[in-house]
């Protein structure tokens, strides 16, 4: 794979060019920046900015009077190779705050090791309907010890609006949820992104997440997707590594809050 391609390509394709992440949601596109205005639940934010040691700190705190003005928090999706160099710099300084940096690994669909089946006693369920998503939920809020408000509403109303951009899964043992994922298919693209995957301590180090993404792999493949894109965290990215994924950049999210 030819990694400064298909990193232009996923800059062009997924945050210059990028789409509504959910009905409500908008791409807006000014003063030299891309962001998502979306509601209170929603993911608001910028997504992709082409700017320069000369415009940036005017970008910034154009992008602060925009979303405050709203009423709103945001995210300014950082990326390592994003222009200027400082560019992470001048958003502290401007009053937002850094969340952990996770790698951005892109795969090729053809060259993924996709026969990881579920270890024993595991079977994996499509979320398709309310029940389907509370699982969902169950499992992010124990995996990650955050509320899961949000991704309830966005995957309600997607599936609700547009089910054939999600994949929603579940693992269960015996009835128990105990590890999810998400994959969103953007059309009109060669990638689907991965998120959420998470497991429930307890079930941990089974090889549950490596078969959660080897499952939602096949279904891109069927899909005829070409690649898949992952903001990998530093437990899931030498399984991903192992599964044919590899590191092309690093993404932060810097949050501003009213």
């Amino acid at each position: 794979m030819d990694h400064t391609a298909v990193l232009a390509r996923y800059d062009q394709d997924m945050r210059e060019g990028a789409r509504p992440d959910g009905p409500g949601a908008r791409i807006e596109r000014a003063g030299g920046v891309v962001r998502q205005v979306a509601d209170a639940l929603g993911w608001n934010g910028v997504l992709w900015s082409g700017l320069d040691a000369a415009d940036a700190d005017r970008a910034i705190q154009d992008q602060i009077a925009y979303f405050t003005g709203q009423g709103r928090d945001f995210e300014w999706k950082h990326y390592g190779h994003d222009e200027p160099a400082d560019l992470g710099d001048r958003l502290l300084a401007a009053g937002f705050r850094a969340e952990p940096a996770e790698t951005l690994m892109i795969g090729e669909v053809a060259e993924l090791a996709l026969d990881t089946a579920p270890p024993a006693g595991i079977r994996i369920v499509q979320a398709t309907d309310p029940a389907g998503v509370d699982r969902v939920v169950d499992v992010h809020e124990r995996a990650f010890g955050t509320d899961g408000t949000r991704l309830r509403h966005r995957l309600l109303a997607r599936l609700t609006a547009d089910p054939g951009t999600v994949v929603a899964v579940v693992a269960l043992a015996g009835t128990e949820p105990v590890s999810a994922a998400r994959m969103e298919l953007v059309p009109g693209t060669a990638f689907a992104g991965l998120w959420g995957g998470g497991t429930v301590a307890d079930w941990r180090g089974r090889g549950i997440y490596r078969a959660l993404v080897a499952h939602r792999a096949r279904v891109a493949a069927a899909q005829g997707c070409r690649y898949l894109y992952v903001d990998a965290s530093d437990l899931s990215r030498p399984i991903l590594e192992r599964l044919g994924f590899h590191p092309l950049s690093t993404t932060t999210p810097y949050l501003y809050e009213n």
